[in-house]
């Protein structure tokens, strides 16, 4: 069985190809063209993976050693995302669909996240914790059985990757933010600046982080919007403490009224180090699982492979389906 992945969900070109439960290949084109606009233009990434996706699926047809009448199905991602990225996506889709007379498969994207943890821990037993994490979603979810789901915790306002972004951009640094307050708190101290972990004496699972946004910008104004050099490391440091803390802070809360431990971390935000570490260090009677970095940023390996999984249970789309910007993890269109 062959079932090709599509995703073009904000920035990231990806295609991939699952064979019988094995991601055969996988590419994603990144758009370099965005950092100069500090995060994503939506006009300009839907003009990019029209031009990207043709190439990028015969590449990856051509790594598989495969010729398009040797897939089975072709998965999508339908959403959540930017509208005119995925717009482009799904509107390849059904033309290889219609074209090759082959079954279309709508993919939510937070639930291929959830699932990517799958591909390289297949033995992940249920139920499990996840915190799903990235530049427009932060939540913990309790994950009883597939397609059963259940919300544990959400954010009041943003998310910790668009803090990540937001932060970055504030401390005069490019895009993606996150990857590059990462790099700047390498030498930094965590402890040298106090920044606000919000709803941290709340025993409600929710976040916060527009708070924190606003108190590294009053930070800044008092530099004239430009952090000198030899102090921008702790504060890149400090700021990424704040916003790690408020994750771990939650989560723990999550395992002590749950009593689950086994816990999973999915999105963008999950391939950060010190998140990973301090994950580690926080639930050491847990059991504590990453997919790989390449399977945390947006990726069509984790599409082909949950396509394949609704595929064998009967579930297709009809060809009329639409992009749901705004799809949420439990929204499921089957």
């Amino acid at each position: 069985m062959n079932i090709l992945g599509i995703e073009t969900s904000c920035d990231e070109t990806a295609v991939s190809i699952c064979q019988n439960g094995k991601i055969i290949s996988s590419i994603v084109d990144s758009q370099q063209s965005h950092s100069e606009f500090g995060g994503v233009v939506p006009e300009i990434a839907s003009r990019m993976h029209e031009k990207l996706l043709l190439n990028t699926m015969s590449t990856c047809l051509n790594n598989a050693l495969m010729s398009k009448k040797e897939l089975d199905a072709v998965a999508v991602t339908v959403g959540p995302g930017l509208m005119g990225a995925l717009l482009t996506g799904v509107s390849f889709a059904k033309g290889l669909s219609v074209g090759l007379d082959i079954p279309l498969i709508a993919i939510n994207h937070m639930e291929a996240h959830l699932f990517s943890n799958f591909i390289e821990y297949p033995d992940l037993k249920f139920p499990f914790l996840c915190l799903l994490v990235s530049g427009g979603h932060t939540q913990i979810w309790n994950v009883n059985d597939f397609r059963d789901y259940q919300l544990l915790g959400d954010t009041r306002d943003d998310a910790a990757g668009e803090a990540f972004d937001k932060g970055a951009r504030l401390l005069g640094l490019s895009y993606p933010g996150g990857v590059e307050i990462e790099k700047k708190s390498k030498n930094g101290n965590p402890h040298k600046y106090k920044f606000p972990i919000a709803l941290s004496k709340s025993d409600k699972i929710e976040f916060s982080f527009s708070g924190l946004k606003s108190s590294l910008l009053r930070f800044t104004q008092k530099y004239d919007g430009k952090i000198p050099k030899d102090i921008l490391p702790d504060v890149a440091s400090s700021y990424q403490f704040a916003i790690i803390d408020a994750l771990l802070n939650k989560l723990k809360l999550a395992v002590e009224k749950t009593k689950i431990n086994t816990i999973v971390i999915g999105g963008g935000v999950a391939a950060n180090c010190s998140l990973r570490e301090k994950t580690s260090f926080f639930f050491k009677n847990s059991k504590v699982l990453y997919p790989s970095l390449k399977l945390c940023t947006d990726n069509a390996a984790m599409i082909a492979f949950l396509g394949e999984k609704l595929f064998k249970k009967g579930i297709k789309s009809n060809i009329s389906v639409g992009v749901y910007p705004n799809l949420k993890l439990d929204d499921f269109l089957d």
